[in-house]
């Protein structure tokens, strides 16, 4: 539902909700909702709708924005540019993902968002995790991979604005880029997705675009 300018690139393949699908029904909804331009009604949980495909849906659609939000400025985070993975001199990341990278690895900001959107589209394409067939069942633990996937996508929100907002503004991007953000915030506050502590290092913004709205 967002319109970028250098849609066509994407820094990783976009993930596709099958034509036809529930959950594809799902997220014409949301975006239709969207449309409205009320965010805090659009992330709400449609009536008789189940919390965990709604959930499953969004961090889709969520995947996807910032994949192309990242994807529009690749060239500006570079080894050099981004030694280190960063929210400001504050917050530093380092990866892990508890298979492959079991401890904590100090890496730069382009090669920790290539792990982190490599192991969440690993995530998204496990059918036992995020299920696409109509009657499976989501798994136990869906609730808790979903909010670590959330949980790595806001550091990607969290860098661009930190490190490439000067680059989102030349690219006449940044409605784009708060819009998205937004729609993330507003989402993850409604069903408590992420820790309080985890979203620091853009705390300000998160006030300001709340208050905006009350």
């Amino acid at each position: 539902f967002l319109f970028f300018s250098r849609s066509s690139k994407t820094f990783k393949p976009k993930k596709n909700i099958p034509e036809g699908s529930h959950q594809y029904e799902l997220l014409k909804h949301a975006e239709a909702t969207l449309g409205s331009g009320n965010l805090r009604q659009a992330v709400m949980l449609p009536e008789g709708e189940d919390l965990n495909e709604w959930i499953a849906v969004n961090t889709v659609d969520f995947f996807n924005q910032i994949n192309m939000l990242y994807g529009t400025i690749t060239e500006f985070c570079t080894e050099a540019s981004c030694p280190v993975m960063s929210a400001g001199p504050r917050y530093e990341y380092h990866w892990a993902d508890g298979t492959n990278i079991k401890k904590p690895i100090k890496c730069s900001a382009p090669k920790y968002i290539d792990y982190l959107m490599t192991w969440v589209q690993d995530q998204l394409d496990d059918e036992t995790l995020f299920p696409s067939k109509i009657g499976v069942p989501f798994p136990k633990n869906f609730m808790s991979v979903a909010k670590t996937i959330l949980k790595r996508l806001f550091r990607v929100y969290a860098h661009i604005y930190h490190q490439h907002f000067d680059s989102v503004m030349q690219l006449q991007e940044e409605a784009h880029l708060n819009t998205s953000f937004k729609h993330f915030i507003f989402f993850v506050q409604e069903f408590n997705l992420i820790d309080r502590r985890e979203l620091a290092p853009l705390q300000e913004l998160i006030e300001k675009l709340g208050s905006k709205d009350r």
